[in-house]
């Protein structure tokens, strides 16, 4: 299938980017990779009236490390670029292990950072490793900018807080926390497919082997990235033995609301959501341990 007919515009720089969403607002999609817009205009899903292609905003194009270790992607910045950044593989493994999860290298080529996560799928791999993080979100329109956090920024299904009239340019990612323990992975009919379910596991140990911080982020088994907030609470304060990983990984089955379709049963996401928490846990305790080590 041919896309529904729209008007194209190229802008050459930020402003005037900014100038034509201002202009078109909710008439308008952004062009960045376009992994998925394409087939969704093909498929004549979205039929955006106008088009405005950002891939001549090469100051959206960076990777720049902080003066704290913080990190800075520009919003157009290809997945690849940063699967083969050494900074990134340095400074921070999880965001290293996460981009080679992301479909195929064909489409990381040409898939941007920002687009993934504006997209918004429920299933996919950056917002969930972003609120896993505590990513902070660059938001720039013609009238100013604001900054939202990873946990606002997620409203529902391919739905974010992002205005019409707004256009995402930067990623901020926290400085990476060396004594950090973390796992990721998920379960997913063929390689490269969307996830079935996902699972992102970060914690942190004290001096005595207790869990002191933990974040576990699911992905693939909701409207948005779920943080498992109860199972988190649960586990600091504990000593993660294999009973107290089952226990959590328990409490993450239960707590788990997800929907059924024609991949996937609501049984089948929140059996596999306890299982990946459980494997993930007991990889994330092993890494921070080896890390207390070091």
């Amino acid at each position: 299938m041919k896309p529904a007919p729209f008007e194209y515009f190229a802008p050459q720089n930020l402003p005037e980017a900014l100038e034509l969403l201002e202009q078109y607002g909710e008439e308008a999609k952004i062009l960045a990779g376009g992994q998925s817009l394409m087939p969704l205009m093909n498929l004549r899903l979205a039929r955006p009236k106008v088009v405005i292609d950002i891939n001549r905003l090469s100051e959206l194009q960076y990777i720049a490390p902080g003066s704290n270790g913080d990190l800075a992607v520009g919003a157009l910045t290809r997945q690849r670029t940063v699967e083969r950044s050494d900074f990134v593989q340095r400074e921070n493994p999880l965001l290293a292990a996460t981009i080679p999860l992301i479909s195929h290298a064909q489409i990381r080529n040409r898939g941007t950072i920002g687009g993934s996560i504006v997209h918004a799928d429920p299933a996919a791999e950056l917002p969930a490793l972003s609120v896993a993080l505590g990513a902070e979100f660059t938001a720039r329109s013609a009238r100013g900018q604001r900054v939202i956090q990873s946990q606002d920024f997620f409203l529902g299904y391919m739905t974010t807080a992002l205005q019409p009239t707004e256009l995402l340019t930067e990623i901020h990612i926290p400085a990476w926390d060396p004594g950090f323990g973390w796992a990721v992975g998920e379960v997913s009919r063929r390689e490269g497919d969307f996830a079935l379910v996902g699972a992102i596991v970060l914690l942190r140990l004290d001096e005595n082997g207790a869990c002191e911080n933990a974040r576990i982020v699911l992905f693939g088994v909701g409207a948005a990235p779920v943080r498992m907030r109860k199972a988190e609470e649960m586990l600091c304060g504990s000593r993660p033995d294999g009973r107290t990983i089952a226990e959590v990984a328990g409490v993450v089955s239960e707590d788990l609301e997800p929907d059924s379709d024609l991949h996937a049963s609501a049984e089948y996401r929140k059996e596999v959501g306890g299982v990946l928490t459980r494997r993930f846990l007991e990889s994330a305790v092993n890494r921070a341990k080896r890390a207390k080590r070091t």
